[in-house]
């Protein structure tokens, strides 16, 4: 299975894990401006990078 995670550099944490198949960037992109707009707020820099699970 393929997932993107959104990964906080600052914190060095994984803030989610979302499947390819069921979100795409469009929702991932929303998602970063509601769940995960604090640590954008904050300075943080984000990013997004795809995970491949076994």
């Amino acid at each position: 299975m393929e997932f993107k995670e959104v990964y906080c550099v600052n914190c060095k944490k994984v803030l989610g894990r979302y499947n390819v198949k069921y979100y795409h960037d469009d929702k991932i992109g929303e998602l970063l401006n509601t769940a995960h707009s604090t640590h954008i707020r904050n300075g943080h820099q984000v990013n997004i990078r795809k995970f491949k699970k076994n």
